[in-house]
């Protein structure tokens, strides 16, 4: 009997990582090619957006990534878009900026269409 729940235990903790990773985490999101490109009026941060072409049966995106200037950390996604091909990005201050219409503040918000409930 402990052996059975040992197993069952392991199974659906390596199945909610998998449904993590694949379904909600937006880290192991990168390449495409450079769009557009926006740097923070202090300098901190440029946001760098990419179009990921899947092909003619998906739908293309677009990825914002988020590069960290003088900080030494890796780059962090902070937006991504399904059916869009191109980037309008400014930056209404030092931490915000505006991606095709979704105002952001970096670096603790982003955006993933899969979360937003009024869009498709």
């Amino acid at each position: 009997m402990k052996k059975v729940i040992t197993v069952v235990t392991i199974t659906m903790l390596l199945l909610f990582i998998g449904v993590y990773y694949f379904f909600y985490d937006m880290s192991h999101f990168s390449g495409g090619t450079l769009i557009a490109e926006e740097t923070s009026p202090d300098g901190t941060y440029t946001v760098k957006a990419y179009l990921g072409e899947h092909g003619a049966t998906v739908a293309d995106t677009v990825r914002g990534e988020l590069v960290f200037n003088e900080m030494g950390r890796r780059p962090k996604n902070i937006y991504w878009n399904y059916r869009e091909e191109e980037a309008d990005m400014y930056w209404v201050d030092e931490d915000t900026v505006v991606i095709n219409g979704i105002e952001l503040t970096v670096p603790s918000e982003i955006y993933d269409f899969r979360r937003d409930e009024g869009r498709e």
